[in-house]
């Protein structure tokens, strides 16, 4: 417990020290960081390689473990993206003067020291330190034993650039990948800021219920895709199938097909490509009938398979009335992450969309763009499903705060 305190202090230290960068050196470091990256991606991918060989193939976990050189490549891009953002800090959000002539600013500044928990996951290791630097605050990363050497090779290469550009390299700190160093942190509000969870449903209720350091939850995902009454069948068709297939194990995939039953006769078109990836459909009655014989991965749902995020090539479909019991059915299953309609009525949409409690809804679109990099933010830390503070991905405004600023010319206050 004194070696993980003795880190944590560390850390909080490295977060004064980065408050006294300039955006200029911390944009330098960034891109370095990404050069760095792509220098020793063969060093990265095994590590990698270890990791994945203490993995079950067909475990959910397995494909967001497994890093690529594309994969990393497209890491290094986003970290250049986001060097190349304005700095989001030293922004003035709020100015104005009150009668007595003291002039008070609201100005944007970092957190200090945010701490990240999270599974196999290791990409979270490079987009964290990226943000974070980049809005002024150290990372403590927590990750889990299932990504151990990719981390600690990731991180070693972090630290390297940091030292190399005389920078404390405990701005970035990888904690041991056992539970004392998760309860350690949980119990340490005078050194973390914020602790954000990237992982399932258990470990965000975990780290929700044991922390004492503020916790903005992302990560579980249950996302539907309702085809409505008025929807086009190849909208339909082309967004069913890149939500679920595109990349199963993430957070925005479909989990579940919500259908209006006058629209059951086209439920087999729109199910038909789903077929070439092998996807298992847990359908309901209605479904079931308008699927049986015509599509070969067919399986009864039961209650249980509705409000499940499957991480898999698995879905439900739910049948509904009309646009009031899909928003019913959908409002009482959704983890208020990504939900979609397809629909032409404008007014069905427009109802949708304000009645639906999520963070991102979409019309006619795939769930698959809730992503800080798909938003135009450069990357993000997460999606925020909550509402205080941060809500949906959360990029570099939603990882600084604020303070405010007084000055005056000797304002005393009367009473």
């Amino acid at each position: 417990m004194d070696s993980i305190r003795s880190l944590l202090i560390s850390a909080r230290r490295a977060s004064a020290a980065i408050n006294r960068l300039s955006s200029e050196t911390i944009d330098k470091v960034i891109r370095d960081v990404a050069d760095a990256v792509d220098k020793y991606i063969p060093v990265i991918l095994t590590a990698n390689s270890l990791d994945l060989g203490r993995m079950d193939r067909n475990n959910p976990k397995y494909d967001r473990l497994k890093l690529t050189e594309q994969r990393l490549h497209d890491i290094t891009s986003d970290m250049r993206n986001v060097a190349s953002l304005p700095s989001p800090l030293g922004i003035t959000l709020k100015e104005f003067e009150r009668p007595n002539g003291m002039k008070i600013r609201k100005v944007s500044v970092p957190f200090g020291v945010i701490g990240v928990i999270y599974e196999a996951r290791p990409n979270v290791t490079f987009d964290v330190f990226s943000l974070c630097f980049k809005a002024g605050s150290a990372c403590l990363l927590k990750g889990g034993s299932d990504a151990a050497d990719t981390n600690a090779a990731a991180v070693a290469i972090l630290r390297q650039v940091l030292i190399d550009n005389d920078i404390d390299p405990c701005a970035v700190t990888l904690l041991p990948a056992d539970h004392d160093a998760t309860a350690q942190m949980l119990r340490s509000p005078e050194y973390i800021d914020l602790i954000i969870p990237r992982g399932g449903r258990a470990l965000i209720d975990f780290v929700r219920s044991h922390s004492l350091v503020p916790v903005i939850e992302t990560g579980a995902g249950v996302c539907h895709t309702y085809v409505h009454s008025s929807a086009r069948l190849d909208i339909a068709r082309d967004l069913v199938l890149n939500a679920k297939t595109r990349r199963v194990s993430v957070c925005n995939a479909l989990d579940c097909l919500v259908i209006d039953q006058s629209r059951l006769s086209d439920l087999a078109a729109i199910c038909e490509p789903l077929a070439e990836h092998n996807v298992e459909i847990y359908a309901d009655s209605a479904s079931f009938a308008a699927l049986n014989g015509a599509y070969p991965h067919l399986r009864r749902a039961s209650a249980e398979d509705f409000g499940r995020e499957w991480l898999d090539y698995k879905m439900s479909i739910a049948t509904v009335a009309d646009l009031d019991d899909a928003i019913r059915f959908i409002s009482d299953r959704t983890s208020h992450h990504s939900e979609a309609i397809v629909a032409t009525d404008k007014e069905a949409i427009d109802r949708f969309q304000r009645e639906i409690d999520a963070a991102c809804v979409y019309a006619n679109v795939s769930t698959a763009f809730t992503d800080g990099a798909q938003f135009g933010f450069g990357a993000e830390i997460g999606i925020s499903t909550q509402k205080l503070h941060a809500r949906g991905p959360m990029a570099l405004p939603e990882i600084t705060t604020y303070k405010y600023l007084i000055t005056g010319e000797g304002q005393t206050r009367k009473s």
